[in-house]
């Protein structure tokens, strides 16, 4: 359990998440995960690096337990600090990232993917960001990646889904495979990336990343700043206690 490495060939590093039963992330996991992809990426003999995960999806985001544990306000900026650090390595590793995403994508899965280089998916897949039921925001930096701005707005108001295939056909995702296929179309994908030059592909991200129109960092920063008001303000509290709870209206009716 936890963030593990393996190198299965030369030149690729595979970071493999597991904490069950959903993989929503801890504090401490998000750290993790961080660290494991800037090693990955700092080490002169790896090309590509792979970002998967074992269990029944790929990332539910943050452990919202955890944040309901904290009486104050410690857990929820450690993980704002982590997905910060987490989504950061995943954008500035100085190989390339591909991540392969199985089952759900959700809150800091999409912040990890968007953030990726190239996505493979399983064709039981999907994305989204469900921040709104669960007291939070943030990733909308993230999800705009995926999907054209409108889509995006309609994704993030509502908090439903978008399947692999939907992705694909908005070209951000490279490949939708059978979820037994998933591990070998990523390694694929990976080993075709590590048969280029080393330095040139560290250059070549390097380059790309560059000439990126948004800075993420700033973006997404600019965005924890309106979850931690709305933890300030007691909102977020008041819908993470109902959440999953058919509440509609009678908040309304309180505010």
């Amino acid at each position: 359990m936890g963030v593990s490495t393996a190198s299965p060939e030369k030149g690729i590093r595979v970071v493999t998440v597991d904490f069950p039963p959903v993989n929503a992330l801890p504090v401490q996991g998000w750290y993790d995960l961080a660290d494991a992809l800037r090693t990955a990426g700092r080490d002169p003999g790896i090309r590509c690096v792979v970002l998967t995960a074992r269990g029944r999806g790929f990332n539910a985001g943050v452990d919202i337990k955890e944040l309901q544990r904290d009486a104050g306000h410690r857990a929820l900026v450690g993980a704002n600090r982590g997905c910060y650090e987490a989504f950061a390595a995943v954008y500035e590793c100085e190989v390339p990232v591909v991540a392969a995403v199985n089952g759900f994508c959700l809150g800091g899965g999409i912040g990890l993917v968007g953030n990726a280089d190239v996505i493979v998916a399983s064709d039981d897949a999907t994305f989204g960001l469900p921040e709104l039921d669960r007291g939070a925001l943030g990733a909308a930096t993230h999800l705009a990646r995926l999907v054209p701005q409108h889509l995006m707005r309609a994704l993030y108001y509502t908090s439903r889904t978008a399947t692999a295939q939907e992705l694909h056909a908005h070209g951000s995702v490279w490949r939708v495979v059978p979820r037994a296929e998933l591990a070998d179309a990523a390694l694929e994908l990976a080993q075709e990336i590590a048969r280029k030059d080393g330095s040139l592909i560290r250059l070549a991200k390097a380059a790309i990343n560059g000439i990126d129109p948004v800075d993420v960092r700033r973006s997404y920063r600019f965005e924890q700043g309106f979850t931690f008001e709305a933890n300030l303000s007691g909102v977020a509290d008041r819908v993470r206690d109902t959440f999953g709870k058919d509440t509609f209206g009678k908040e309304d009716q309180q505010s």
